[in-house]
């Protein structure tokens, strides 16, 4: 007997429903190790670190706590936010504490369109619409540059300087990025967006990147579009999206909208990437800590479930990832529904629906041998 193929997945539930919605996902897993029949492994360390955690200790990441995470083959974070820390303390602290010295400069947020879920947009009653956002992920307006000063001069008087960075570097990896998402799919297409009639300086420098690199890529289509323009075609005119890339605020908006227009926030998943594999990824829902309902049982697991599916992709395991998300398509077909889609399932329930799906199909897969 050979022996199973093991990842380490380090797991940080965090705040608020993080805890929940992890639990969900990693029950999803061990459904797809046990599937496997020994040739696929999990191995799962929780680090405690959260607001709570924050608050005991003065810090979210205790010292030599990165060192500890580099060891293992991914990230499984829940979600960072509490009403007793101070929101840039808090994600600062904790989740760019891990993605930028992880160097995890790609974000991808599908934007997925569930069978019987009731999106807001009408188009989407008739008419495929399924599409990614690529989000840079280490520089942009979420670099952290800049400085609060003058306010020795007395109430009013203060200044605030946020810098937006912009490298030729930092451009040109995650435009070439989402070139080659767009050559993996049906429609081979990437929409840039920026905002260079305004930001005459780091987003012109990403208009010019976007086009040097679009000459290496002849069988992609390709459009630039400003933002505020870009946020209109997502209701508008969303079938004629493939690929989104954008900057990291920009894109970081985009995202929850198209989650919105999908059905609910507690849909959307994402994955912060280091392509290199120097460092471990990470993988997360993009819904938040969600106080308002932290405790009750009620949170959406479904952002959580297909991060994981992401997370199988990264390992490789691209089959267990798409009978992940064909479990995901099944139940909320089958009319299971969490509460924030109109159903009635609590966290607990609508995964075991997940799981039960997943079985079938294994089933099903198994009979067709």
């Amino acid at each position: 007997m050979t022996e199973p193929q093991t990842f380490s997945i380090a797991s940080i539930p965090g705040d608020g429903i993080g805890g929940e919605v992890v639990a969900a996902g990693l029950r999803v897993l061990d459904t797809v190790a046990k599937q496997s029949e020994g040739t696929v492994a999990f191995e799962v360390t929780e680090y405690p670190w959260s607001s709570e955690y924050y608050l005991q200790n003065g810090r979210y990441i205790p010292e030599g706590g990165l060192e500890e995470l580099a060891k293992h083959d991914a990230i499984y974070f829940g979600a960072v936010g509490s009403a007793d820390v101070p929101d840039h303390t808090s994600l600062w602290g904790l989740r760019l504490a891990i993605t930028q010295p992880f160097d995890q400069w790609a974000n991808i947020r599908p934007v997925t369109f569930l069978p019987g879920v009731e999106s807001p947009l009408r188009k989407a009653d008739d008419t495929e619409l399924d599409w990614i956002v690529v989000r840079e992920n280490s520089e942009g307006e979420y670099a952290g540059m800049g400085g609060r000063n003058l306010s020795g001069r007395g109430p009013g008087n203060e200044v605030a300087l946020q810098t937006s960075l912009h490298t030729e570097k930092g451009c040109e990896r995650i435009i070439r990025f989402a070139f080659d998402i767009a050559l993996t799919r049906d429609v081979k297409k990437v929409s840039s967006v920026t905002k260079s009639n305004a930001q005459q300086y780091g987003m012109v420098l990403w208009d010019e990147v976007f086009v040097r690199v679009a000459q290496d890529y002849p069988d992609v289509e390709t459009e630039s579009v400003l933002v505020d323009a870009m946020s209109a075609k997502f209701v508008l005119h969303p079938e004629q999206l493939s690929v989104v890339v954008a900057s990291n605020l920009h894109a970081d908006i985009l995202s929850d909208l198209g989650s919105a227009l999908a059905g609910s926030l507690g849909l959307a998943a994402s994955a912060n990437l280091n392509p290199e594999r120097r460092f471990p990824s990470m993988f997360e829902p993009v819904h938040g800590s969600a106080p308002d309902i932290a405790g009750q049982g009620i949170s959406n697991p479904i952002g959580a479930i297909s991060s994981a599916a992401l997370m199988l992709d990264q390992f490789g395991l691209t089959a267990e990832a798409d009978r992940v998300r064909r479990a995901i398509e099944n139940a909320t077909g089958a009319g299971i529904l969490p509460r924030d889609l109109g159903g009635e399932s609590n966290t607990v329930e609508m995964t075991e629906a997940i799981v039960a799906q997943l079985e079938a199909i294994h089933a099903e897969d198994l009979a067709a041998v």
